[in-house]
């Protein structure tokens, strides 16, 4: 999940699989899969980078050993 903020400043978690586009229009307009629209603060830019760390997060969890914790 990504953290993004409404235009009315509001914070809220975002599957990113959910996302089809990111349109900036001059505000940030993300298009979900289900052709739900969400205006967002954040540039495209921004929100693309928050992707990446994401997906780098599960893939360096999905390798750590079953019973080792996960670093801090």
């Amino acid at each position: 999940m990504i953290k993004l903020t409404r235009l009315n400043q509001m914070e809220f978690y975002l599957n990113p699989d959910l996302i089809k586009s990111i349109e900036e229009k001059p505000d940030t307009t993300i298009k979900l899969v289900n052709d739900d629209n969400i205006l967002v603060r954040e540039k495209a830019a921004e929100i693309v980078d928050r992707i990446v760390a994401f997906r780098v997060r599960v893939l360096r969890q999905s390798r750590l050993p079953v019973d080792c914790d996960p670093p801090d």
